[in-house]
């Protein structure tokens, strides 16, 4: 009986608008994708690091919507006393238990000494971005405490080099690669100063409704019903494991799904569930 009432629950699931975003959801810069379009010579090259985006106005911790991220004192108070962009980090592969530690309303003290801040912004900082980048360095190096890092930007001669960069880090566990034009003056929104490489793509949608599962999933969710950015809705079916499948994103929550490719009519090709948007 419960897990009749718990399909039909599924079934008839309410399709609700998209989250609002919160007034006090900080302005940042967003990546475009790099598709071959610009001279790699002229950008920064870094690593893109699986972990959650914190932003440090100085004062607090928050996630992109603007919700405070609880961190322990010792770690806000080891920060500099000016706006920070980076991302929350524990290495590759550990995104999932990373998410868990920082969305704790209570900050558990040791699970907060494996986490790393690593520094890649300076939020309103003059100057290129190559010369917020030596700014970085100091900024951490000032700082002294083991949980802030820079991330380490270099560069590449040619497309070339930058496949090969990209073949490295992804054989060694990493997600792709973040290319920040070297000249460019900090700026906020989506930008092609700042371009994401990796070996799929990726985007974001809202889960709109619960599809319930056939067969070997009967039971629990099948598929999520989601609205992309631009309005387009379709049903994500892969990517997903057994517990999220007994306890799937309730809907208006944000989810990240990636891709290989669009068809003609614009939807993506080979959807597969990602992860759950922590902000």
């Amino acid at each position: 009986m419960i897990r009749l009432l718990r399909t039909l629950l599924l079934a008839f699931a309410l399709v609700l608008p998209a989250t609002p975003v919160r007034a006090d959801a900080p302005a940042i810069l967003l990546a475009e994708v790099y598709r071959n379009q610009v001279d790699v010579g002229q950008y920064l090259v870094s690593e893109k690091l699986d972990g959650v985006r914190g932003i440090w106005d100085g004062q607090t911790l928050r996630f992109r919507s603007g919700r405070t991220i609880n961190a322990p004192a010792w770690f806000l108070d080891g920060l500099p006393k000016r706006p920070l962009d980076g991302e929350l980090w524990m290495g590759r592969g550990t995104f999932e238990r990373l998410s868990g530690i920082v969305r704790r309303e209570v900050p558990d003290d040791a699970e907060w000494r494996q986490v790393r801040y690593m520094i890649f912004e300076l939020p309103g900082a003059p100057g290129t971005f190559a010369q917020r980048a030596e700014q970085i360095r100091e900024a951490v190096k000032q700082a002294n405490v083991p949980w802030l890092r820079e991330i380490e930007q270099f560069r590449v001669v040619d497309r070339e080099s930058l496949k090969k960069r990209m073949k490295e880090v992804v054989k060694a566990g990493g997600e792709g690669l973040m290319l920040h034009r070297a000249d460019a003056p900090y700026e906020t929104g989506r930008s092609d100063t700042l371009l994401k490489m990796k070996p799929w793509e990726d985007a974001e949608a809202v889960v709109i409704g619960h599809l319930p599962g056939k067969g070997k999933h009967a039971g629990q969710m099948g598929a999520l019903r989601v609205r992309a950015e631009d309005g387009r809705e379709f049903s994500l079916g892969n990517g997903f494991t057994d517990r999220v499948r007994s306890d799937p994103p309730p809907v208006g929550t944000t989810v990240t799904y990636r891709y290989h490719d669009l068809t003609r009519s614009g939807l993506p090709r080979f959807a597969s569930f990602l992860r759950v948007r922590l902000d």
